[in-house]
């Protein structure tokens, strides 16, 4: 390896815990094309059994460190060819681990415009600012007098002595020492502060939190700070960023402790004799004018790098944690889209998803064709013998809700089991291509039916062919960096696809474009070869597929099921390459490898270290081993859903004291989001999540957990419900003293877009404020 890349494997080695021959091993594989659940499954013994979360992590931090070893050869190469490139310098940016300490140590060669600096300097005065920093007997007026020039600009002693002070602050405000000093300082003693522009009180007034607010840096929250840089780049709050000894000065003219930081720093000693004046000026000048504006903007920068990486990784458990919920099997299955004017929309799909019929009844406003309806939802149910019916939870799910429990006790031989299901993007879905090209023949309306249904079969399968971003379990999505977003929700949709695993012959387009190593291109050319020759009998007819080459199979196959193949292995999680070793264990029990599947009381008697070989070391074969086992395990929950109260379909239904079952719906870093089906989620603030002390509410739920909660309060015209899961919580008695605004720290997730159908993740109150101090 070379002297780079061996620093690049050693800081990551220190970063991730991870021995230096692991990190080695895993960025090798990447660089050949590996995925990172393919690393993270089949190659432990490589890797020394790094997971996925630590392969991403990896994979980040990889590409962060290439971006700085370029720019360490660019900054050196730079310097070297200014002839301004030392010993001392040349380990300095050596040993710089992140890019602001190299670019703060590149600050006074790297190439700028014409500066005050550079004119005083091309006016002759570096020799002036040289001799009053250097000479402490110095007269700096004395001596200014003998630069005087008319020609350059100096034509008289203040401009020769600002052209001196001009050199001076670059100089002092290019310290990579006093920038890394200031910068740590104010990450650990200072504070943000919001305050609200004269005049915008009133439009701002879901900010109202923030008009005057101030909290330290080392302890903003994420959505705090997402709310604050929002309503400052909306117009309605101005941030300040400083050490908050000095907003309490009663002179604001005094003197900022950063600057005699400056002096100190640089290396000065300032006191009452003119020389001493000047540079007390000078460090003054420095912090003031160069440093100060420029420190606050990075602060800021920071802050909302940090937030918005929080924001992001909340996304991204969220999204697992909905993916991975517990699919209600293979079972002919009615989808119900409702709606009041426009009708209820419904489709029946068999156990593979395929639609079997569609239709719209009216039974709500104005037609009121409720046991019209009833009929023809009961002849569709006992004509498909649907066994699951998934009712959309946006508007008028409730009553479409009652519509079927209506049906259900009229019709006694329906054996179907009714469950209300987030129809989050289900809009986004049946506009998209995808769904054209799935259901050319039916209307957008009628599309969004069968997405729900599909979705109560198998919520993986069908939300990815959904952007993620408009599933509607984000925190303020829409603030944060989009592409680094989308990185990372990609990221988590194919780990999760991997890990349940897919069946070849009945997967979707956008299913399989998800399988590690395979794209929207491979994957539209398997079932452009499935839908020619029908389903594929083994895994090895993958290789007949265009565009399929070796390294493609190996990366996918072991992550493609095919129930029903010649070889039963082909339905389990063993990849190809590891067959051999299966047909070794058989060979040593005495039964052919069908009869070998599922057997436990013959596998749980051997030892997996019988069969390591030069190529499968023991994790892989006790792998094998767990896998053949119970083949195809599912790694998600058994499925099970929340039984709303009949007698509560709207937020006028509710009354503190009342307990209810829900699922959540959204965990963000304050709280948890349940929808008990009044159309409006309801918070449990983290505060009151358990009756033990929670730092992070997703060690407690995580969305599409099922929940028993208590109401404590309802406020009606703003549309907000705070519960608790602390069911001894007793509800506060009736008060005035609610706030009036809802904040932006209390505003809806940012998810799918608002015309989304007001579904429930997308219209989610983060109203925070009303129920923190009263849950404690």
């Amino acid at each position: 390896m070379t002297q780079v890349q061996t620093r690049i494997i050693t800081q990551l080695a220190t970063e991730l815990g991870a021995r230096p021959a692991q990190i080695q091993a895993a960025v090798e594989l990447l660089d050949d094309g590996a995925t990172v659940p393919f690393i993270a499954r089949y190659r432990k013994e490589a890797t020394g059994g790094l997971d996925d979360a630590v392969l991403r992590d990896l994979l980040d931090r990889l590409h962060y460190l290439r971006e700085l070893e370029d720019r360490r050869a660019t900054v050196l190469e730079s310097i070297l060819s200014q002839g301004k490139l030392t010993d001392e310098l040349r380990l300095a940016i050596e040993k710089a681990d992140n890019k602001q300490l190299l670019e703060d140590l590149y600050l006074p060669y790297k190439p700028k415009r014409r500066t005050r600096a550079q004119i005083a300097r091309e006016a002759g005065l570096q020799g002036l600012a040289d001799e009053i920093l250097n000479n402490p007997e110095c007269q700096p007026e004395q001596e200014a007098a003998k630069y005087l020039n008319a020609d350059l600009g100096v034509a008289d002693i203040k401009a020769a002595l600002e052209g001196a002070r001009d050199i001076l602050a670059e100089q002092f405000s290019e310290n990579a020492e006093l920038l890394a000093h200031i910068r740590k300082t104010l990450l650990e003693r200072g504070a943000v502060r919001s305050q609200v522009v004269e005049g915008q009180e009133n439009e701002g007034a879901k900010f109202r939190d923030y008009f005057n607010h101030q909290e330290p840096l080392s302890q903003v929250a994420s959505h705090r700070m997402l709310a604050m840089l929002r309503g400052r780049d909306q117009g309605y709050l101005t941030l300040k960023i400083d050490l908050p000894e000095f907003w309490s000065l009663e002179n604001p003219r005094a003197p900022h402790p950063f600057e005699a930081t400056v002096a100190s720093l640089s290396r000065i000693q300032l006191s009452d004799a003119p020389r001493g004046n000047f540079l007390a000026d000078v460090c003054r000048w420095t912090w003031r004018v160069k440093l100060a504006s420029s420190m606050e903007s990075e602060m800021l920068s920071h802050l909302r790098d940090q937030a918005q990486n929080e924001a992001i990784l909340v996304f991204g458990r969220n999204l697992k944690d909905l993916l991975l919920a517990a699919p209600a099997g293979a079972k002919a299955t009615m989808g119900l889209d409702p709606g009041i004017r426009t009708g209820v929309k419904v489709a029946v799909v068999d156990s593979t998803g395929q639609v079997l019929e569609t239709t719209t009844v009216y039974p709500h406003e104005p037609r009121k064709q409720w046991n019209e309806s009833i009929a023809v939802l009961a002849a569709l149910c006992n004509k498909h013998q649907v066994a699951l019916i998934a009712i959309g939870n946006g508007t008028a799910s409730r009553e479409t809700d009652q519509l079927v429990t209506d049906m259900l006790q009229q019709f006694k031989n329906l054996n179907a089991t009714k469950v209300m299901v987030s129809e989050a993007g289900a809009s986004v879905y049946s506009a998209s291509a995808l769904a054209s090209s799935e259901l050319p023949e039916l209307d957008v309306s009628l599309r969004g039916a069968v997405s729900i249904a599909r979705r109560l079969q198998d919520p993986l399968a069908e939300l990815v062919k959904i952007d993620p971003k408009s599933i509607g379990v984000g925190q303020y999505q829409h603030d944060v960096d989009q592409r680094q977003l989308s990185g990372r929700l990609d990221a988590v949709v194919e780990d999760c696809v991997n890990a349940v695993g897919v069946e070849l012959n009945t997967a979707s387009e956008a299913l399989l474009a998800r399988v590690s190593g395979l794209n929207s291109t491979v994957a539209r050319s398997v079932v452009a070869y499935r839908n020619s020759n029908g389903r594929f009998n083994s895994r090895a007819d993958l290789k007949k597929v265009p565009r399929l080459g070796d390294k493609t199979f190996e990366q996918a196959a072991g992550f493609l099921r095919i129930h029903g193949a010649s070889n039963p292995l082909d339905a389990s999680a063993v990849h190809p390459e590891a067959y051999g070793i299966v047909e070794k264990i058989a060979v040593k029990v005495g039964q052919p490898v069908d009869k070998l599947i599922g057997n436990s009381q013959v596998l749980k008697g051997l030892k997996p270290e019988e069969f390591v070989d030069e190529r499968f070391g023991l994790p892989t074969i006790k792998d094998i081993l767990g896998e053949i086992e119970k083949p195809g395990r599912d790694p998600r929950p058994s499925f099970k859903t929340a039984k709303f109260d009949d007698k509560v379909h709207t937020l006028q239904d509710l009354k503190p004291g009342m307990m209810l079952e829900g699922v959540v719906t959204n965990v963000a870093n304050f709280g948890a989001f349940v929808d008990i089906g009044v159309h409006q989620d309801g918070l449990v603030h983290i505060s009151a999540l358990a009756n033990t002390f929670v730092k992070d509410p997703h060690s407690v739920v995580k969305a599409g957990d099922v929940v028993k909660v208590k109401v404590l309060e309802v406020d009606i015209p703003r549309k907000r419900i705070a519960l608790t899961m602390r069911l001894g919580d007793e509800a506060p008695r009736a008060s005035a003293s609610a706030p009036k605004h809802r904040s932006a720290d209390q505003a809806r997730p940012s998810s799918a877009p608002r015309s989304d159908r007001n579904s429930a993740p997308a219209n989610n109150a983060f109203a925070a404020a009303f129920a923190k101090a009263r849950q404690k």
